[in-house]
Formats: structure tokens, C-alpha cells, sequence
């Protein structure tokens, strides 16, 4: 059964309606997002609880209740600490490619699934530990399933959804990060008031439960019709499921660009090769950028770390983990409006104006802590307070922008021959420097103090004028016909016209 009204893209003349099973099997695939989202929140509330602290990190802890000499920066500075939190993305890095190899041979569904089960296996390993390493080690296991899931969702949304909705489906997977951020962040809250202090052991097994709903929803996904073609040639059953998602039989103009992109995929047998290509070379650019900008905008210090900053400038435990939630649900909120509106007013406007503004709360959050906050005591409340306004702002401005874009274009603009390669260098990417940014923001706030804001500050201010000058518009582009954008910008023109010829011959 189709819901909603009949579409024609702007670019491909596709017919094809947003149906009911586009719907439900994006929202099972998303799930993926919500452990990801999860496990990035439940790590740093779980590193502000005191029996974690006590039993696991107890030099942190003794420092925390005891040292009064040590500036309110560098409380928490602890390489051992944050490794238990960064550790999750580097496994993610390494098995990213990994999952490539797998997506492209056996198709989306598949590395979701091997996704699911790693997931699984860290969150139990997590939940029973009774060291440091078991505690490592489970967060490694969650990056295996994170690398694998977070490279083929994506895909599998952005392929599954019509071009005219392309937009809203892949942005759902930002907000599930955001779900599973919010989720993450009001369990902590429940668990740290448990009084035996075993909560932390309640907050990390219970990644288990959207990990077993991924894993069995996987099951039961259809594959995608690209990743049909892709890997083998059965055309009727891939026509056949194209016309299920698109809810009408006249699906024969899509269908043939997906033939032709899976032909010319076939004859690629090395795409991490060929990604290198100068006719590639816009493509590759924004897997490298995109990536890396969404993590310098500086979000992750909020995800990771927003427990641990809150204690930074004087709250409590519990109203630390109850701000994080807070500015948890402003990252949700603001992240389906994203989903309303990116198909109509495109990329770049959310870029450019969610840019401007994540770079001036970056600015004056780091002007307050700089202002009140010393390297002992706390913020007054009122002045507190104004941090968590201007935080929540700031991550108002990455729920609209960085947040579900960093993930959606990068999705939508490899030809089918290079995507599973270009997926995984994004994802490569993005991982490299969550842990970079991870593994270093402890270290960083307590040599750079308020200054890490303006940091972070400068680099939204130059990923904004990237946006600008570099990234043309992909909105209502069909994803079998996105080198048409490359070739019609006015600086990347002049780059992939070189290999004119080899173009011509895929669209002949």
C-alpha cells in the first residue's frame, strides 16, 4: 500500500510515491542511528558518575573530590579516561573499510546486520565488566558495529528514498543519533540516583535492546535496488522491488539509470582506486571535508563530554546529566525541522546559516567562561545557566546544519561505481577525528581553557565559507544524476571537464 501524493523529480522524470514501505524499512535501518547516538551519550554521563569513577578511574575521582589545588579544567584530564569513550570510533575507523568490502559484495542489508551483532556483543561485554579492559574492550566491540552500521545506512537510505524526499529519509538518521543522545542522556539521569552505584552497569548493557532490534529488523530489510544490481544480475527482482518502494509500476526511467550505474560499477574492481580519479576529485574533496568539519565544529565536546562540562563550570551530578538531556532534545527538535525543510530551502542554506550560528555561540560561550569562570569554584547560577542557553543554541544551529547534512551528502553524491568506497572514506573520516577530537578534548580544556571555544569557533567559521564557495546544490537531484552539479559549478567545472569523454560514454 502507497501513502502520500505521486512525485516527479525535478531532474530524472522518476515516478514514485513515498510509500509505506520506503517508510518502515528506513525507519528499521535508522535504528542503526540510535545506537550510535546512544553510545555517544551514554558514555560521557556514565564518566561523570562516582562509583564509575571510583572503581575504574579512581585517580580521576580522587582528584575530582578531593584536590582543591587542580584548576577546574584539567579535573577530569585523563588519557586513560578518555580512551574508554574514543576507543569506540577508531574500531569504528578500521572496520568502516571492512564493512566496505562487505556492503559492495553482499549489499547493505549485510553489513547492517554484521552491525547489529558486534553491537550486541559490546553492550553485554560493557554491562558485566569488572575492569578497565573489559570496559575498553566492550566499547571496541560497540565501534566494530558503529563502522558497519554507520557505512551502509546511510547508503541504504539514501538509495531506498525518492530523489524528492531524499533529503527528510536521510536526515531521520541524524535524528535517530539525536534519539539515541536524548535516550541516553535521561537513563543516566535515572540510573545515577540508583544507590548501590551499580547504575553505570544499567546504562551501558541497555545499548543492548536497540541493538537487538537492529539486528533482528535487519533480517526482515529488503535490499536495496542498487545494491540488487550492483553485485548481481537478476533485473527482475530488482525492478521488482523498485516498484514496491516506489509504489507504482512505471518506474522504467529509474530502472534504466540504475542499470546503467550498475553496469559501469561492475566494471570498477578497484574503487578505492579509482575514487582517485580526476573525474572523482569533487567527490572525494567533500569525503575528506564534510567529515572532517562536522567533527571540528566541535559538537562531539557536547555529545561526549556535555556531563563532564556541565561539572566543569559548577553543577552537581544530577543536574549536569539532567542539562545534558536538555540540550539533547534541542539537538532532536531542531534536527526534524531539518527534515521539513532541507528538501525546500537545500543544503547550503542550512549550512551557511547554521554555520553562522553555532560560530557565534562557540564565541560567546568561550567570552563567559573567560569573563567568570577561574580555575577554582563555579559559575554563579545565572551565569550558568546563560551557558546552557547559549550551548543549547549552539547545538540548535548543528541540528539544522552539520548534524544531518555531514551525514546526507556525503550519501548522495557517489556514482553507484565508487559509493561503497566514497561511504567509507566519509565514515573513515569522520571517525578519525571524533577520536582525535575525543581522545584530545580532556587535555585540550585544561591547557587552552575557554579559549578551546574559540578553537572550535575558527573552524565553523572556516567550514563556513567552504560551504559557500565549494559545495553546489544537490536538493531534488536525482543520486544516479548527481555529476551534473559537479559539472555546472563554477569551480569544479573546470576539473571534471578533463574527462568530458569518459562522461559522455556513461551517459550514452
Amino acid at each position: 500500500m502507497a501513502v502520500g501524493l505521486a512525485i516527479t523529480s525535478d531532474g530524472g522524470n522518476y515516478n514514485g510515491r513515498m510509500t509505506a514501505f520506503v517508510v518502515l524499512s528506513c525507519m528499521m535501518a535508522a535504528m542503526g542511528g540510535v545506537i550510535f547516538g546512544y553510545d555517544i551519550g551514554i558514555s560521557g554521563g556514565v564518566t561523570s558518575m562516582e562509583p564509575f569513577l571510583k572503581k575504574f578511574f579512581p585517580d580521576v575521582y580522587a582528584k575530582m573530590k578531593e584536590d582543591t589545588k587542580t584548576s577546574n579544567y584539567c579535573k577530569f584530564d585523563s588519557q586513560l579516561l578518555t580512551l574508554f569513550t574514543s576507543s569506540l570510533y577508531l574500531a569504528g575507523l578500521v572496520a568502516s573499510f571492512c564493512a566496505s568490502s562487505l556492503t559492495r559484495a553482499f549489499g547493505r542489508k549485510a553489513s547492517i546486520l554484521t552491525g547489529g551483532a558486534a553491537f550486541l556483543s559490546g553492550a553485554a561485554l560493557g554491562g558485566a565488566a569488572y575492569n578497565v579492559y573489559m570496559i575498553i574492550f566492550g566499547r571496541i566491540l560497540l565501534g566494530i558495529g558503529v563502522g558497519f552500521a554507520n557505512q551502509a545506512v546511510p547508503l541504504y537510505l539514501s538509495e531506498m528514498a525518492p530523489a524528492k524526499f531524499r533529503g527528510a529519509i536521510n536526515n531521520s538518521f541524524q535524528l535517530s543519533i539525536g534519539i539515541g543522545i536524548l535516550i541516553a542522556n535521561l537513563i543516566n539521569y535515572g540510573t545515577e540516583k540508583i544507590k548501590d552505584g551499580r547504575g553505570w552497569r544499567i546504562s551501558l548493557a541497555l545499548a543492548a535492546v536497540p541493538a537487538f532490534i537492529l539486528t533482528l529488523g535487519a533480517l526482515f530489510l529488503p535490499e536495496t535496488p542498487n545494491s540488487i544490481l550492483q553485485h548481481s544480475n537478476n533485473h527482475e527482482k530488482a525492478k521488482r522491488i523498485l516498484q514496491r518502494v516506489r509504489g507504482t509500476e512505471d518506474v522504467q526511467a529509474e530502472f534504466d539509470d540504475l542499470i546503467k550505474a550498475g553496469e559501469i560499477s561492475k566494471t570498477i574492481k578497484h574503487p578505492f582506486k579509482n575514487i582517485i580519479q580526476r573525474r572523482y576529485r569533487p567527490q572525494l574533496v567533500m569525503s575528506v571535508a564534510i567529515p572532517f568539519f562536522q567533527q571540528v565544529t566541535g559538537i562531539n565536546v557536547i555529545a561526549f563530554y556535555a556531563p563532564i562540562l556541565f561539572r566543569t563550570i559548577g553543577l552537581k551530578e544530577s543536574a549536569s546529566l539532567m542539562s545534558a538531556a536538555v540540550t539533547g532534545s534541542v539537538g532532536i527538535c531542531t534536527t526534524f525541522i531539518s527534515m521539513l525543510v532541507v528538501d525546500k530551502v537545500g543544503r547550503r542554506f542550512l549550512l551557511i546559516n547554521g554555520g553562522i550560528c553555532m560560530f557565534v555561540m562557540q564565541i560567546l560561550v568561550g567570552g563567559v567562561m573567560a569573563a567568570k569562570l577561574g580555575d577554582h569554584g563555579g559559575l554563579s547560577k545565572g551565569h550558568a545557566f546563560l551557558v546552557l542557553v547559549l550551548i543549547c543554541l549552539y547545538v540548535a544551529g548543528f541540528g539544522l546544519s552539520w548534524g544531518p547534512l555531514g551525514w546526507l551528502i556525503p550519501s548522495e553524491i557517489f556514482p553507484l561505481e565508487i559509493r561503497s568506497a566514497g561511504q567509507s572514506i566519509n565514515v573513515a573520516v569522520n571517525f578519525l577525528f571524533t577520536f582525535i577530537v575525543g581522545q584530545t578534548f580532556l587535555s585540550m580544556l585544561c591547557h587552552f581553557k575557554y579559549g578551546l571555544f574559540f578553537f572550535f569557533g575558527g573552524w565553523v567559521a572556516l567550514m563556513t565559507a567552504f560551504v559557500y564557495l565549494l559545495l553546489p546544490e544537490t536538493k531534488n537531484v536525482p543520486i544516479e544524476q548527481m555529476e551534473r552539479v559537479w559539472r555546472k559549478h563554477w569551480f569544479w567545472n573546470k576539473i571534471v571537464e578533463v574527462d568530458n569523454e569518459v562522461i559522455n560514454k556513461t551517459e550514452a
